[in-house]
């Protein structure tokens, strides 16, 4: 009797200070009803039977009123999930509850990733034995929402979702949320009554992906939720949003001005923040801020073709994932691209793999401001030794003839410098284009914090051309902008041709 009497205890202590106060209320009372302090045991037992029986009632309308909070995604979200959500937040899940299809474009930072991983926590909750899916550009990106999902759960009960993992979680309900790698034919295995697809502009097999989705929501009738940031116009999303085929979507639109403080999480420091570093790139603005669909036509890689080079199951037969720096690998063929910078520009280390006559995108580091070039030698050096070294690493020594000395006298194998002229700078980035336009050329859909926050299609779109009255090309990025990035992917794959002297404006040859 004790014993299951200590459990409910724990189980008050568990579940929620409500709980507690109606417990210990109970016994209170139950002590001043007391009229004789004389020990009679039948006595003792009549009452801790009751007691274990109101103990048990307490937790059950405890589990009750949870239950009746989850099934209000307001009310859940600000008492379950801890946060309160903005009016178009809000606004969000109505359209999420009273329509089969959602699409959403929100500009950055406004909470968008948050309210869909509530949306999807909510849903499981709410609907026992449901399915529900998250497909993204890439598995990694559609991992992101799990990890989320995973942070809300903490604030939970541990038996709703007994073992929470990175790629699936099962919860008590029989209700499940997994996150798919980007490929159609793993789509339509499974019977889903909902699926959420994260940045879906960005998806380069989106229309084979979208057939994949109807396919798998056809027998329960399920919901689907689309986002993304906008991109290239010739694109499923795009069309979600102008196109009179996809007028049953229920459209969510949202600005930098909707999201400012106090309405949403946007500050106005940071608002001005982003104001002046795309001052001389309206087009990435109007993107990211007012979420809209806008490219500045001089743009060197064109948004179409970036977003056809991310590696999938379906377009590469894999998908990708960039090395990391303590990772070891053997028996690969690697060439790096390093971009130095020192005070206003990034220092950017490149790393590419050849596979079977293609490029692959293996490693990307962008130092810190200020990092002495001795720090980055030596991280160059750690990653040669646990890779079995590059093939051949290329260095812009345009204004430090010296680096390339010292990346020698380090130990480091077939370095070679490359002075940043007008036609090198050309020679590079039509390299590039042509790696890229003829399928060669592949990476993951990724993002970053830190040291800035960007994601590797951007920068790729940063770079711009002008055709000059001699017939040559001059490339730069806006100001406020960086381009080191860009400058560390062509130096990679400038490393898999053969270096002529200083060209004028004659053909590449590619080997």
């Amino acid at each position: 009797m004790l014993f299951r009497l200590t459990i409910l205890y724990l189980r008050s202590l568990r579940d929620g200070w409500k709980l507690k106060i109606d417990l210990l209320k109970w016994i209170r009372k139950s002590l001043s009803s007391r009229r004789s302090r004389r020990y009679r045991p039948d006595d003792r037992d009549h009452k801790l039977v009751v007691l274990e029986s109101r103990l048990s009632e307490i937790w059950l309308q405890a589990e009750e009123r949870r239950m009746r909070l989850s099934s209000d995604p307001v009310t859940f979200f600000e008492q379950v999930v801890g946060f309160k959500p903005t009016v178009y937040q809000v606004d969000l899940a109505k359209r999420f509850a009273d329509n089969q299809f959602v699409a959403m474009r929100w500009c950055r930072q406004s909470g968008k990733s948050w309210i869909c991983a509530a949306l999807l926590l909510n849903y499981a909750l709410t609907h026992p034995g449901a399915y529900i899916g998250i497909v993204a550009p890439g598995w990694r990106q559609s991992k992101l929402i799990i990890r989320r999902i995973r942070y809300f759960l903490q604030k939970l009960p541990k038996d709703v979702c007994p073992n929470p993992a990175r790629t699936v979680l099962y919860f008590s309900n029989g209700a499940i949320i997994e996150a798919f790698p980007n490929n159609p034919d793993t789509i339509r295995g499974p019977t889903l009554n909902v699926i959420y697809w994260d940045e879906a502009n960005f998806t380069p097999n989106d229309v084979d992906l979208w057939t994949a989705i109807l396919f798998t929501i056809s027998t329960t009738k399920g919901k689907v939720l689309v986002s993304s940031t906008p991109w290239n116009t010739d694109s499923i999303f795009y069309k979600m949003f102008h196109g009179e085929e996809f007028s049953e979507f229920s459209r969510s639109h949202v600005t930098y001005r909707d999201a400012l403080e106090p309405n949403g999480p946007l500050d106005k420091k940071t608002l001005e923040s982003i104001r002046k570093q795309f001052e001389n790139d309206p087009w990435r603005f109007k993107r990211e801020c007012e979420a809209e669909w806008a490219e500045d036509e001089n743009a060197w890689l064109p948004q179409s073709l970036i977003t056809k080079c991310i590696a999938t199951e379906k377009t590469l037969g894999q998908e990708l994932e960039l090395w990391n720096f303590e990772s070891v690998h053997r028996d690969v063929s690697l060439y790096a691209g390093l971009d130095l910078g020192r005070v206003q520009d990034y220092s950017v280390l490149v790393v590419i793999e050849e596979a079977n006559g293609k490029y692959l995108l293996r490693h990307l580091k962008i130092f810190d401001l200020g990092t002495s070039y001795a720090s980055i030698i030596g991280y160059i050096k750690t990653l040669q030794d646990r890779w079995g070294g590059f093939r051949k690493i290329r260095v812009d020594f345009t204004n430090q003839d010296y680096v390339v000395e010292d990346m020698k006298n380090s130990g480091i194998e077939n370095v070679e410098g490359v002075r940043f002229s007008l036609p090198r700078k050309q020679e590079m980035a039509t390299l590039l284009k042509q790696r890229m336009s003829n399928s060669q050329f592949w990476y993951p859909y990724f993002t970053w914090q830190k040291p800035y926050p960007s994601e590797w299609v951007t920068e790729l779109n940063v770079e711009r051309f002008e055709l000059r009255k001699d017939g040559s090309i001059a490339l730069s990025h806006p100001n406020g902008t960086h381009d080191d990035v860009f400058w560390a992917c062509c130096l990679a794959l400038y490393c898999t041709v053969e270096m002529g002297p200083e060209p004028i404006l004659e053909v590449l040859k590619i080997a």
